[in-house]
């Protein structure tokens, strides 16, 4: 259930023979989070030649790229990435943008620039776990407001949102790998009978909905 990632936007900075490496990571979710970043990057540094990149999406960490942009290959996307690993993170994107010193550094010095501009914006980050949850739609009857607020209470389940208009309802966040065994046990504590017991027909003034 648990991962890390980063929860704010850093900078790092290399410079090797006249050659600057500004590295810039970024916290996202998605493919269009990456695209974006990149394309924001682009706007501010539109004078350098080399955007390189690397991410990590997903608690599995299979959807991964990195990406040279036009440096020898293997010499700078794989290195972001491998220090993306080395910090263990996923949902990450770190960006270095190059400005060339006019002194040519070699593919291994070319790695050595990548990694340590990396590894110096990833340590100015703030490094978080997180959770992966599940979010969870509980409808009910005015009339058993209290009841479902002591229900939470009593297994120590904070509400996401809440909407008490005409048809109350609120959202709880579950760990998504205990989803169904706290659901089982939330119905079970309403109907007052052993988890075994549980029978959605039975239900009665409440419904539990997975969003």
């Amino acid at each position: 259930d648990n991962y890390l990632t980063i929860s704010n936007t850093s900078e790092g900075l290399y410079k090797e023979k006249g050659s600057k490496f500004l590295a810039y990571a970024f916290p996202v979710n998605s493919e269009d989070d990456i695209k974006l970043s990149l394309e924001e990057l682009k706007k501010i540094h539109p004078k350098s030649r080399h955007h390189c990149y690397a991410y990590r999406l997903g608690l599995d960490k299979n959807n991964f790229r990195a990406n040279d942009d036009g440096e020898p290959s293997g010499s700078a996307g794989k290195p972001i990435l491998n220090q993306i690993d080395s910090f263990e993170l996923t949902n990450v994107l770190v960006v270095v943008v190059r400005y060339f010193g006019g002194t040519k550094l070699g593919v291994s010095g070319l790695i050595n620039a990548y990694k340590i501009s990396t590894e110096d914006a990833l340590n100015q980050a703030t490094i978080i776990e997180k959770t992966v949850e599940q979010n969870i739609k509980i409808s009910f009857d005015y009339a058993v407001m209290g009841t479902v607020m002591n229900l939470l209470k009593r297994r120590n389940i904070d509400m996401q949102s809440q909407d008490f208009n005409e048809n109350p309802s609120l959202i709880i966040a579950l760990p998504k790998s205990k989803t169904d065994a706290t659901l089982m046990q939330l119905k079970a504590d309403w109907l007052g009978v052993d988890i075994e017991y549980v029978d959605d027909d039975n239900l009665e003034n409440i419904k539990f909905e997975i969003c």
